[in-house]
């Protein structure tokens, strides 16, 4: 099993940015890794129908992962578009797929894999009644590539419902888990509790906001945006491939190009949102009636977003300060035994702490001659951050939160990391590989944990310190559980 390890993640972590077409010139041999598994284990691999859920980070790792491995029978459901910041992690993705379905494109890339591999696309979401139980039953493997709590819920359920196998995965930053789950084998993920959510999908935190933390990261990525590194991945602009606008494909990638056309008609020149700001000498009436009228008004116009949750209402810059005297924080919820920090603010007083805090800091940014790293310790940066969150929660009509609460929960933030993923996927297909040996099967399997050393030393330092993989097996027997840890 360690030379399959040794493969299966050296593919991983070395091919990840290897176009698809590199790789249909010396394709991968009909048996996949058939040196180094059992016969019987690699023609049970070829034989097995394996569902893959979802199509993003993990999921394009994990696919290509698969038919190099072996694996010939997959079908992969994924109800996102892609949109053009997934492409620096999601390799199996090119500009020319922008707008087009996750699930679709990744069949046709892996295909250049392996052409003989027999692979079915769903666009589609998992949770559709469609997706019943006999058709998980159908099933020799189930593994999940999702990044939201809910269909993962949905998932577990069915697989549970059906007795067939799931492997399910997740990564957070640097961190990343794989564990196998089996009907009366294994517990399930539902079984024990989870961590907060610390990552979120990109249309979440762009058109559907539905919790605090939702509008604070959407208010980091504007401070990087504005006055940081800017990052393809930290659009704070309405996403109009939104899956659950229920656009089609080839819908969104009309609606692209009728506004290409449009803009190119007009005579206007999209530009990113830093260069925008600059055009208006950082204008804190215009940053707020851009990003707090217009982009709420255009999200409105995606009508289908708000059929079953309340619509956001949109501010207006002069109607907000008009309401309240700014000087005096009006619409503050005060109180005596309270610190600054703790204090609840309404939008006027939200309004003038954002139009302060963009002076402050493009004044930082003029002065330093270069981009600005968001600090929690840095008043103008907070005050930033905790103004244009608060501002987007009343909005969305969520409950405020004070600047002690957004320090907290914007210091926890983690991005999505491709060397990660691709880790992931690789233990993935280990997992899988154990559920089809004749060697004990599911229950030989273990929960696989990628963290990071807490030893320190003068030659790793916290950003470049070793990763370990951690294993855990979990069994049950006569309602004990049983730990075995060791590492690689």
């Amino acid at each position: 099993m360690a030379a399959v390890m040794a493969a299966v993640v050296a593919s991983s972590t070395s091919s990840s940015f290897a176009a698809p077409a590199a790789a249909a010139a010396s394709p991968s041999p009909p048996g996949g890794l058939r040196g180094a598994l059992e016969a019987a284990l690699a023609e049970r691999v070829a034989a097995a129908r394996v569902l893959v859920v979802g199509a993003g980070g993990i999921g394009c790792e994990l696919l290509k992962n698969l038919v190099l491995t072996g694996f010939r029978r997959i079908h992969v459901i994924d109800l996102d578009t892609i949109d053009v910041s997934n492409l620096n992690r999601q390799f199996l993705f090119q500009k020319k797929h922008v707008g087009k379905s996750k699930a679709q494109v990744a069949r046709e890339s892996t295909l250049a894999f392996c052409p003989s591999a027999d692979i079915t696309a769903f666009h589609d979401s998992i949770m559709s009644p469609d997706y019943n139980v006999d058709f998980f039953r159908d099933f020799s493997v189930v593994m999940n590539a999702l990044d939201n709590r809910a269909a993962r819920n949905h998932v577990n359920r069915m697989c549970l419902a059906a007795d067939t196998v799931l492997v399910e995965s997740g990564s957070a930053g640097y961190l990343g888990q794989v564990s196998v789950i089996k009907k009366g084998v294994t517990e399930c993920y539902e079984c024990a509790p989870k961590p907060t959510q610390k990552t979120f999908p990109g249309c979440t935190i762009r058109n559907t906001p539905s919790e605090p933390i939702h509008c604070i990261v959407w208010a980091k990525y504007l401070f990087n945006q504005l006055f940081g590194e800017e990052d393809a991945d930290q659009e704070v602009s309405p996403d109009t491939a939104d899956p659950e606008a229920k656009w089609s494909p080839g819908e969104a990638a009309q609606r692209s190009m009728e506004g290409a056309d449009a803009a190119a008609g007009g005579g206007i020149t999209r530009v990113s949102t830093r260069v925008w700001a600059h055009g208006t000498g950082y204008s804190p009436s215009k940053l707020f009636n851009k990003l707090f009228r217009d982009d709420v008004s255009y999200l409105l116009a995606m009508d289908k977003l708000w059929r079953n949750r309340r619509a956001p209402v949109p501010l207006d810059w002069d109607k907000t300060c008009a309401s309240g005297d700014g000087e005096n924080l009006p619409g503050a919820v005060s109180d005596s035994g309270l610190l600054k920090e703790q204090l609840l603010l309404g939008p006027p007083a939200l309004a003038q702490l954002f139009a302060s805090s963009v002076q402050r800091l493009h004044k930082q940014l003029v002065d330093k001659g270069s981009q600005l790293v968001w600090d929690k310790d840095d008043a103008a940066s907070m005050d930033f951050v905790t103004a244009a969150a608060n501002l987007r929660m009343a909005v969305f009509g969520l409950t405020p939160t004070s600047s002690f609460n957004v320090k907290a929960m914007a210091g926890n933030i983690i991005p999505a990391i491709a060397t990660t993923n691709a880790v992931i996927a690789g233990l993935i297909v280990l997992q899988a590989l154990g559920t089809l040996s004749c060697n004990g099967g599911v229950e030989r399997c273990s929960t696989v944990t990628l963290t990071t050393t807490h030893h320190y030393s003068p030659l790793h330092s916290p950003l470049h310190s070793p990763l370990l993989l951690n294993t855990t097996t979990h069994h049950y027997t006569n309602h004990y559980t049983h730990h075995y840890t060791h590492h690689y």
